[in-house]
């Protein structure tokens, strides 16, 4: 079945080699078209469908399918469409424990489906307009190790897996001290309209600029101040993104010897990977996929077993300190190792428990059906008084939940090791647009976990052991008086559920990460195993979001030497050099600082009094949005540099409504009077106290931990200065690189020349019976699988 709707419009830029003119496309918007059929560029048309060439003795390099939507396809949208009507409704108008939770898994399907095939379908034709005619970075520059054609499925599953780390996991279980109802709204579409369009249109600007950093590409799109001022906001909020994330992961397996072994023989099984695609058996992807996820699944499984031995409780009991250097080690590795030997399959067999895990858990609320707990809005909503974390719902509501409906560090990632790997132009829709889908749906069952659960419940384990206290009574004492609706919870209750998952104590487990493993294993072991197995899937799932959230660390490093390279190269010779990908000596140096720089931060959180994640979590959120305020900045500046000022409102939109949320934020962060807001009130006091004589104060017990509040409110505060003001500078100067553009002045596009691909790949997920047969033709060339790229099985073929 061909492609419906796939229209050539999105072809409309040529090479610029060849002399052009402008005319009126097909669908009113202004296309260059060329003079004269470019000799490199053989057009052959079968009906709907049309096969380029760019040599004629090899076989079409792209294909453009002109067939129009069946009525098939209109009835079956037309269906889904009403269905995600129907269940929005059931989310927005009932309240109480009168809403199932089916509904919000509904809801989230079906406006998944109509948003990438109508919306991601518009930015394509009008913004993006893929040419598979001309070479990827990937085709370009491949060199084994940064750039390499890798095939769509491999990369779908690298791009998630780097992408979806703490944030959709974490961030929506604390949100939800809000209710369900703005949360639920957030991340279903503002992950369609802002979070997607993000992540998809940075990826189509870096690709066309032989993968660039979103850094470099600022500094050449908005000129010296305002691409100097991206680089190092940039630079400066990855690190702090890195080492939260670490931070994360370290607390989540500290102690814990299954999940270290699990984790730990991923490494070996994505080695294995590597070697069987490249040298074994190149180009069978779904034959190791098979082989890698039935030993990560005995991995798992074995994990529990070594744990209750003497030996492996000894060999893989880490403390933190030792955890945060074996992260640091493996960051470096995965920084500098060939991207196909490690980095790839590896995030690949990762994508395979994230997806499969929240598969499970989609499987499971189908079936078991529970019902919401929570209510639509909570008291807090206004307040901003809530336990979980202080202030209203505007702003702090975005801030928190993050990643899951829009992420700056997407950004990173769209313009750091993804565009390297692309193989074709056209398979961007559903590597950027569909990955940040996959992860707005991972947010979405973050968030149902948290809203099924008893609320008194959830406020015993999120609330800080400033409130709870140390024991069960006095955990039921404070969430009692909190005025929530419900049978009170008595003491004996919270313990019986830390015992029926196989814990002391759920009491004040903060950061989000036991919660959601709490209602997953709720959810999960009514469906398969029963009671028995309920604390296995409790620990089941904390193993799953420290791999959830690691392998985002791995990515994240490789992309911060990219930009560290990029701009150290802005400084001339003889750092020009560092921009040159192969020079692995600049490679080896740019990330040995890049891991100095993140690891040396997670050393001082983990050493922390206190809890490096009172320090460092805070600021993960506004600098995420703040890094998002960025990236949006760029893109829109592109479009309108384009000429595409009719469609700017695409980005534009999230654009404004991401710096509204963020300066807001900022602003109350940095001035707000209120201790629980505001950073440098908190400085104060605690200064005061300190100056007083005071050996304890608030949350701290002794002058130490009184030094440590000190230190870590002036870093939060003055990052929070330095990152607004660099945000601000970036989307002023974007503004008046766009007004000049508008004017038909300033610079032009720092646009690469194109070069004709000689590979072909499928653009889909699923190839259609067009490609297969061009696929065929590839494959019959003599020495086909000794030839770069002939297949679709990227990664084996190098």
């Amino acid at each position: 079945m061909r492609k419906p709707g796939f229209d050539a419009a999105r072809f409309g830029a040529v090479k610029r080699s060849h002399t052009t003119r402008t005319t009126l496309g097909e669908r009113g918007e202004t296309v260059a078209t060329p003079e004269a059929p470019p000799a490199d560029r053989i057009e052959e048309h079968d009906g709907d469908v049309t096969y380029i060439r760019t040599d004629r003795d090899l076989p079409p390099v792209a294909i453009i399918d002109r067939s129009p939507i069946t009525a098939k396809h209109k009835a079956i949208f037309a269906t889904v469409a009403v269905l995600g009507a129907v269940a929005w409704a059931m989310i927005a108008f009932f309240r109480g424990e009168t809403v199932n939770a089916v509904w919000f898994v509904i809801a989230a399907i079906c406006t998944y489906v109509i948003g990438f095939r109508f919306y991601a379908r518009l930015i394509e034709m009008k913004i993006v307009r893929p040419r598979d005619d001309n070479a990827t970075p990937a085709e370009l520059f491949e060199n084994g190790t940064d750039y390499m054609p890798t095939d769509r499925r491999v990369l779908f599953g690298h791009h998630f897996a780097a992408i979806a780390g703490a944030g959709p996991l974490v961030g929506p279980v604390l949100a939800m001290q809000m209710g369900y109802l703005p949360g639920t709204i957030w991340i279903i579409i503002g992950a369609v309209v802002a979070g997607c369009v993000q992540d998809y249109l940075v990826l189509s600007i870096s690709v066309r600029r032989r993968g660039r950093s979103l850094g470099q590409m600022a500094r050449d799109e908005l000129g010296v101040v305002g691409g100097v001022a991206a680089i190092v906001g940039v630079l400066v909020i990855m690190v702090i993104l890195l080492a939260v994330l670490a931070l994360v992961v370290v607390n989540a397996l500290a102690e814990s010897p299954w999940g270290v072994f699990s984790i730990a023989m991923t490494i070996p099984i994505a080695i294995f990977m590597g070697l069987y695609l490249r040298f074994f058996r190149p180009g069978r992807v779904s034959e190791v996929s098979l082989i890698g996820v039935a030993l990560l699944l005995l991995a798992v499984i074995s994990g529990g077993w070594v744990a209750e031995t003497s030996w492996g409780a000894d060999w893989f009991t880490l403390s933190k300190v030792t955890l945060s250097w074996c992260i640091i080690i493996y960051g470096l590795a995965a920084s500098v190792l060939p991207v196909w030997f490690l980095l790839a399959p590896r995030d690949y067999l990762s994508t395979f428990m994230k997806v499969g895990t929240i598969a499970l858990l989609a499987v499971g609320i189908l079936i078991a059906q529970p019902v919401m707990q929570a209510p639509a809005i909570s008291q807090f909503a206004a307040s901003g008084t809530g336990p979980v974390f202080a202030g209203s719902l505007f702003p702090f509501l975005f801030i928190t939940i993050a990643c899951g409906a829009l992420s700056g560090f997407h950004a990173l990632i769209s313009s750091g090791t993804t565009p390297k790997l692309l193989e074709k132009e056209s398979q961007m829709r559903l590597i950027g647009y569909g990955g940040m889908l996959t992860e707005s749906f991972v947010a979405i069952m973050a968030l149902v976990t948290a809203a099924i659960l008893n609320q008194h419940l959830y406020f015993a384990i999120n609330a800080p052991t400033a409130a709870t206290g140390t024991t069960a009574q006095t955990a039921a004492d404070y969430v009692n008086g909190l005025g929530l609706s419900g049978q009170p919870i008595t003491a004996q209750e919270i313990t019986a559920a830390a015992e029926g998952v196989g814990e002391h104590s759920i009491v004040s487990r903060t950061g989000g990460a036991p919660t959601l493993a709490f209602g997953m294993s709720e959810v999960l072991h009514q469906v398969f195993g029963g009671a028995s197995l309920k604390a296995f899937w409790y620990h089941f799932a904390i193993m799953f979001e420290a791999l959830f959230i690691l392998t985002t660390v791995d990515a994240g490093t490789r992309v911060a030497r990219f930009m560290l390279s990029d701009s150290l190269g802005n400084l001339g010779w003889p750092l020009k050099k560092l921009r040159n990908p192969s020079w692995r000596a600049g490679a080896w140096a740019c990330s040995i600082i890049v891991v100095a720089a993140w690891g040396s931060i997670l050393l001082m959180g983990v050493t922390d009094p206190l809890g490096g994640i009172n320090t460092l979590f805070p600021l993960f959120g506004i600098a995420n949005q703040l890094l998002a305020a960025i990236a949006l900045t760029v893109v829109t500046v592109v479009v309108i540099k384009r000429g595409l000022v009719k469609w700017a409102w695409i980005p534009g939109v999230p654009l404004l409504w991401d710096l509204a949320v963020t300066m807001t934020a900022s602003f109350q962060k940095i001035f707000s009077g209120d201790p629980k807001v505001g950073y440098w009130t908190q400085h104060s006091q605690y200064v005061a106290a300190k100056d007083a004589g005071k050996s304890a104060f608030g949350a701290a017990k002794n002058p130490d931990q009184i030094d440590a509040v000190i230190r870590n409110t002036f870093i939060q505060g003055t990052l929070s200065v330095v990152f607004a003001v660099l945000v601000l500078i970036v989307f002023l100067a974007g503004v008046v690189v766009a007004l000049r553009a508008l004017r038909g002045a300033g610079p032009a596009l720092a646009l690469d020349e194109e070069v004709p691909s000689r590979t072909f790949a499928p653009s889909g997920l699923i190839a259609t019976p067009a490609e297969k047969e061009v696929q065929k033709q590839w494959d019959a060339l003599p020495g086909a699988h000794s030839r770069p790229h002939a297949t679709s099985g990227g990664t084996g073929q190098h």
